[in-house]
């Protein structure tokens, strides 16, 4: 890992790849930041520093896989991704648990006091709450108690007779949370803390709307599950404005990779911004986030890709509207 960054540093370069969730995103840097404090200095005038593993909050396309891979490269860590929706359709919970440690040594080239430091990042875990219904092949609620060990930190053995210790693995767990907005509205409509002179009002405020450990429990999250996860952020819907600067500014954007590829060949491409944000309607209408917006593009692109190897004396594409057919030039 490069020298440790500031979490304003952090911040700086993770809005370089994604944009909006600015809460999430200081978080997340204080979050590492500390983290890795606690990791340089295990014990401080013999008090014992344990880690505070982060859950996001944030309807799908959001952002939160993205956050959560850019932070890993940016720190150089070994980073990998789990599916608690995987993890609960199965009768060997234990199993896959371990099969995730794998790949986060194999991400680590096999070097495990390198992988003992990496992140991973467990998505839907909303999906383990601990509900009636049909059985399925393992409980939701029995996930969780599986996650618990390697989440607090433990050795664990591994097949080949390996062992891993997740003391210091940081884990991140995502999910939608469908419905904790209604139990937020029931239970934060009483107990809010008040102001008194001098208070300052967004430190309140901010106060007043975190998700409590209260939330979860009621939502379906067991309390010793909920316990492991004491840093909360909520991301937010993207809005229109924001899924058009996610085409055009980060540094992969899907924009500039398309234009990168023609400019190879030679071939300008235009876009006018009225098509980005006719893109970013659709994925709204779509209600899939940012996800979809890779989709929408490819298949505006799609009759250009399959254009230009037949044509190769066209030097520049100009699309002006999503529904209609883009112009072709052979000037420069």
């Amino acid at each position: 890992m490069p020298s440790l960054l500031k979490p304003s540093e952090i911040v700086a370069r993770l809005s370089e790849h994604v944009i909006g969730q600015e809460a999430a995103k200081k978080t997340l840097a204080v979050a590492i930041y500390a983290h890795f404090r606690r990791q340089a200095a295990s014990t401080v005038d013999s008090v014992e520093l344990t880690k505070s593993n982060i859950l996001l909050i944030g309807p799908t396309g959001t952002g939160k896989t993205l956050l959560c891979e850019t932070l890993a490269r940016i720190l150089e860590l070994p980073f990998v991704t789990a599916d608690a929706t995987s993890l609960a359709q199965t009768q060997f919970v234990g199993d896959e648990i371990e099969a995730i440690l794998h790949r986060l040594l194999d991400r680590a080239d096999g070097d495990i006091e390198r992988a003992q430091r990496g992140i991973v990042f467990i998505d839907e875990i909303d999906k383990l709450k601990a509900i009636g219904g049909p059985a399925r092949a393992t409980s939701g609620e029995s996930v969780q108690h599986a996650l618990l060990k390697i989440m607090e930190g433990a050795p664990v053995r591994l097949r080949d007779g390996r062992h891993i210790d997740t003391t210091q693995i940081l884990f991140i767990c995502g999910g939608a949370f469908v419905g904790l907005e209604q139990i937020l509205d029931r239970t934060h409509g009483f107990g809010f803390i008040g102001a008194a002179g001098g208070d300052d009002q967004q430190i309140l405020e901010r106060l007043n709307a975190r998700i409590k450990p209260t939330d979860l429990l009621e939502f379906g999250l067991i309390p010793e599950f909920a316990g492991r996860l004491p840093i909360v952020s909520r991301l937010h819907d993207l809005t229109q404005e924001m899924l058009m600067r996610i085409m055009t500014e980060p540094k992969n954007a899907i924009a500039r990779q398309f234009a990168a590829m023609l400019r190879a060949d030679g071939v300008e491409l235009r876009i006018a911004p009225e098509v980005f944000r006719q893109i970013a309607d659709l994925a709204i209408e779509y209600k899939a986030g940012a996800r979809s917006l890779r989709g929408i593009f490819e298949e505006m692109m799609c009759d250009v890709l399959y254009a230009l190897p037949d044509n190769p004396a066209i030097r520049r594409v100009t699309i002006r509207s999503l529904f209609a057919p883009p112009e072709m030039a052979t000037d420069s």
